[in-house]
């Protein structure tokens, strides 16, 4: 084997199971790029950046993908609809398809053979960053340690990874003590494995680091006005004080602000992984939760309701498909069209209250609307002949009817 086809991007974190796997490759001949992205985790790029050199990797490419991430990814995923499982709103999901193209773009740049990645074989991060790999260079040969024998007859676990960083003075974050995993971008911040894996205990206060606590927001609600336009956040504007913020990354960036001083975006759930096992995750979306109590408010004022029955069923499916891995797909192309097409009308202005947890639509306003305030009053008939109900009713009782017959004669 040559010494230009033993080349390697990693996805590196600098956290525990990326620093190990860069200094384990290249104790096993591999000449390892340390590739690290800027999706809007809480990280000193630089200190990581100099770890990965001081570890041995011979390149180290940081890429800042926050405005990518915002744009192509965040907004065009809220604007589908997109909640796994009818809670998760896919913060680590989203992040993975991003990373791993841009992961691939290094690789080709460099000429290098393979690319790795951190996951293990238990999750689903595995599968997103694989299914990306191949799509996008369907050549590509890729290193996963945590499904090679050779390093899982080294390492059995954290601690066996934790001994490793000792014995090669590998500084870590994580310890013995405080053993839990967290994956950290613009979107979430989650928690999860270590001393989370019973899911009949109660997540520790000091483990939530993203949002407040909720008793401990501020005791006087807070209202902003979001503006949307094809589904998408175009303005946000705070009531108390006339601030207004436009602009993908700045807005979003601001609703995370929002989301965290009043305790939003907080869920502790089981979920459904794509292998087939349930794992218990704790999430921190402060600016997503926000996003989406907006986004769905307005959709309820401007989509028709039998075309809402149909964007409802492509949301799951779209959920499904983000969820696990396979962003880069066929039918993500036609689904995702078909919701932009939905969201054509999604446009106008949702007055949220936020408050202790909770971020409410108290209000909502389209040119685009369907509303009809005649057809709804109940003191205006606005067109609407209530005798026509009746018949209504009685077409719609036909079918009943005749079921009940059946019933009655068993």
């Amino acid at each position: 084997m040559t010494q230009e086809n033993k080349k390697v991007v990693l996805a590196y974190s600098g956290g525990l199971d990326t620093s190990i796997i860069l200094k384990w490759l290249i104790l096993k001949g591999y000449d390892v790029i340390a590739f690290l992205a800027d999706v809007g985790q809480k990280e000193d790029f630089e200190a990581a950046k100099a770890k990965a050199l001081s570890l041995g990797a011979s390149k180290v490419y940081i890429e800042d993908l926050k405005e990518e991430f915002v744009t192509d990814y965040i907004y065009p995923a809220f604007a589908a609809g997109a909640i796994y499982e009818g809670r998760y709103l896919l913060g680590t999901s989203l992040a993975r398809p991003l990373i791993a193209k841009a992961q691939i773009e290094v690789a080709q740049k460099e000429n290098a053979a393979f690319v790795a990645h951190g996951a293990t074989g238990k999750g689903n991060d595995q599968i997103r960053f694989e299914l990306t790999y191949y799509a996008l260079q369907p050549d590509i040969q890729v290193l996963a340690p945590w499904k090679m024998p050779e390093f899982l007859s080294e390492f059995k676990g954290r601690s066996d990874m934790l001994d490793f960083a000792d014995k090669h003075q590998i500084p870590v974050t994580a310890s013995r003590k405080k053993p839990y995993s967290e994956d950290d971008n613009l979107l979430h911040i989650s928690h999860e494995a270590g001393i989370l894996e019973d899911p009949s205990a109660i997540c520790d206060e000091e483990i939530y680091s993203r949002t407040v606590s909720p008793e401990k927001a501020p005791d006087t609600a807070e209202f902003v006005n979001l503006t949307f336009k094809n589904g998408h956040p175009i303005c946000l504007k705070f009531l108390d004080g006339g601030k207004v913020v436009e602009g993908s990354l700045p807005i979003f960036n601001a609703l995370n602000d929002l989301g965290s001083k009043h305790g939003i975006g907080r869920l502790d759930m089981v979920e459904n992984r794509f292998v087939g096992i349930k794992s218990r995750g704790v999430y921190e979306t402060p600016g997503g939760a926000i996003l989406k109590a907006a986004h769905q408010d307005l959709c309820g004022l401007t989509i028709d309701r039998e075309v809402m029955r149909l964007y409802e069923l492509f949301a799951g499916k779209i959920s499904d498909l983000i969820y696990n891995g396979f962003w880069f797909s066929p039918e993500m192309d036609v689904l995702s069209s078909a919701a932009k097409k939905i969201q054509e009308n999604v446009e106008g202005d949702v007055t949220l209250k936020l408050y202790k947890g909770v971020a409410y639509p108290v209000a909502r306003t389209s040119a685009k609307s369907l509303y009809n305030s005649e057809l709804s009053s109940m003191d205006i008939e606005g067109g609407y002949n209530q005798v026509d109900a009746g018949g209504f009713i009685r077409i719609n009782a036909i079918r009943l009817k005749a079921h009940h017959a059946i019933k009655s004669l068993k």
